[in-house]
């Protein structure tokens, strides 16, 4: 019998110098974070004693010297029990504690942020003292990257005077370059120039330098709309590296969100997304979060300051959950209103944003008809009028023709276009989708798939005696493409430059694909293959009566060259039409422009 297994708890067992590693060198992308992560833990304990002490000093000290470096505030402390409990359990963090005050007001959540200082220091040096206790003692904790700690007392001239915690770090070998005064003072002004404390970073050879702004660019007062505009876009150009197309103001009240999108100056790919810089309570988050706006808004960058947002573990994206979406939506509404603003007050500024992104804005007007409505007479589309706004397009032809590929399109516009049938481009992202949309916004108007039956209807029929006319060089011209699965009729149309035009379905490019295959298989598939050939209508050559060309082909006694000229006629019409050719295709253009070539350098030999 299988051996019981007790049912006794036992506990894990922790590597805590693996543990520590893995954490402090895999968690972050980068050492330069640990300046990050000192400065967050400096502002929540100064937000921390603020909360108790509204007038106790907020400022932050970076202290750059030959030893390393130190960060002082002037915050609530630890005391040795809180050392125990907060310094030295991963995963625990003060500011889950009541007596630290509401979570909401801090940028930490985890209690993991002081590992990332082992990315570049072997040990991490704590001096604190409390604000809670009146006598409190100056407690020092320190902490090496293998996982051991110790506490102790400080007294004397060791001890400080007044309440706050100085952490200080000597860099590891190879680490050097991260305490460079230099980067110290670039990394705590990029990820604290919006923090509401100030932030000073010291040293000998630059003495004392405020990396913190008076307050963020969005939150200054300008003397008009004009003249704030255009701090803004200057702001969006010293920051992005770019010189904005326009600016959007944004704001989210219900969870703290307020800063400004900047409109790329450029086409934007939407399948790389948009990056923004986001900064919660003032810390810099990413240069590149992702999820902010919706997907259709990927011509947009945004700089945001939001109290509400939660970060991953790592602080370096935004974690995905009901908030954020909430906070998406309510952005991408703010776009919208911007847009709908323009198109209502200033066209110009329209015009311009759309010979850019036009795109976007298609993106979006699929899923909101009434911003389609409004961009209607904005939104160009490739029509057998030309490149027009679908609005202007709409109301010369009530009846609309949709052709589904590119190829389609510029296969029948100018028979089309000369015919008066409005068909517009259907094979550009998104814009078979609004095409189609265009009865809900405007029920005067039809829209129907363009096929080969609308163009061969709109095609004037000719007289049964002009027809007879043509009769030998139809049966030369059905006897030589027959075999390629192709009819010739003759109808009068215009242009009459254009002798020939070749229609089909897709039906009937479905059945020839069919046999293709078909005739290239053996056994049981080709039986398959056989079994599924259908009835669809053969493609047509259509002949132009009105064609010169076509009528002098009429009098040519010599069979042999007509069947080529008919040959030819077919390649011309099938090149039009933009596909690929068959290899029969192929072949057949080829032979034909080899004996027209061959004829032409022998009667000029005679």
């Amino acid at each position: 019998m299988p051996r019981e297994l007790s049912a006794d708890a036992y506990a894990f067992q922790v590597d805590l110098r693996g543990l520590v590693d893995l954490l402090s060198q895999h968690l972050y992308s980068s050492p330069r974070v640990y300046i990050r992560e000192l400065l967050q833990n400096a502002v929540d304990a100064t937000t921390a004693r603020a909360l108790a002490d509204p007038s106790a000093t907020a400022a932050i000290r970076i202290v750059i010297d030959d030893g390393g470096l130190s960060v002082s505030d002037s915050g609530v402390g630890l005391t040795e029990a809180e050392a125990h409990q907060f310094l030295a359990t991963i995963g625990n963090s003060s500011k889950r504690d009541d007596l630290a005050g509401a979570r909401r007001e801090f940028l930490g959540q985890f209690g993991i942020g002081l590992l990332a200082c082992f990315t570049v220091a072997d040990q991490v040096r704590v001096v604190t003292r409390s604000a809670r206790e009146p006598d409190a003692e100056t407690i020092e904790w320190v902490g090496g990257s293998d996982g051991s700690y110790g506490v102790r007392a400080l007294d004397g001239a060791a001890a400080r005077a007044e309440s706050g915690t100085t952490v200080y770090l000597a860099p590891r070998r190879g680490a050097e370059r991260w305490f460079a005064p230099e980067l110290v003072a670039e990394l705590a002004r990029e990820y604290g120039a919006l923090l509401p404390h100030e932030v000073t970073v010291e040293s000998a050879a630059h003495g004392v330098v405020r990396v913190t702004e008076e307050r963020p660019a969005w939150e200054q007062r300008h003397a008009s709309e004009a003249e704030r505009r255009a701090a803004l876009l200057a702001y969006g150009e010293q920051l992005l590296g770019f010189r904005p197309l326009d600016v959007i103001e944004l704001a989210v009240p219900l969870v703290g969100v307020r800063g400004v999108g900047f409109v790329l100056p450029r086409a934007a790919n939407p399948a790389d997304g948009s990056r923004h810089r986001v900064y919660l309570k003032g810390m810099l988050l990413s240069e590149a979060a992702a999820g902010l706006l919706p997907e259709w808004a990927f011509f947009v960058r945004c700089v945001i300051n939001s109290d509400g947002l939660r970060p991953t573990a790592s602080r370096e994206s935004l974690y995905e959950d009901e908030t954020l979406a909430i906070v998406r939506e309510n952005l991408g509404d703010r776009i919208r209103e911007w847009l709908t603003r323009l198109a209502g007050e200033d066209p110009r500024r329209l015009a311009a944003f759309l010979s850019v992104h036009e795109l976007g804005v298609k993106a979006l007007a699929r899923h909101d008809h009434e911003l389609f409505a409004i961009m209607l007479d904005h939104l160009r589309f490739e029509t057998t009028d030309g490149r027009v706004t679908l609005g202007e397009f709409a109301r010369s032809h009530p009846a609309v023709y949709l052709a589904s590929a590119v190829e389609e399109f510029r296969q029948v516009a100018p028979i089309a276009s000369a015919q008066g049938i409005g068909v517009v481009n259907g094979g550009y992202t998104y814009d078979d989708e609004l095409v189609s949309l265009l009865p809900q916004v405007l029920p005067d108007v039809t829209v129907a798939g363009l096929d080969a039956a609308v163009i061969a209807a709109a095609l004037d029929p000719v007289a049964p005696g002009d027809e007879l006319s043509l009769a030998r060089l139809l049966g030369i011209a059905r006897g030589r493409l027959d075999p390629l699965d192709c009819d010739v009729i003759v109808r009068a149309f215009r242009p009459v430059t254009v002798p020939a035009l070749f229609l089909d379905s897709r039906a009937a490019r479905a059945e020839r694909t069919r046999a293709e295959i078909e005739e290239s298989s053996d056994g049981l598939w080709a039986e398959i293959l056989g079994a599924l050939k259908s009835t669809a209508p053969r493609a047509q050559l259509v002949l132009n009566f009105r064609s010169p060309v076509v009528r002098r082909l009429a009098a040519v006694g010599d069979e042999a060259l007509l069947g080529v000229a008919v040959e030819s006629l077919y390649g011309q019409a099938l090149l039009m039409t933009h596909r690929p050719l068959r290899p029969a295709d192929a072949a057949l253009l080829n032979r034909a422009f080899g004996e027209l070539l061959d004829r032409a350098t022998r009667e000029g030999d005679q």
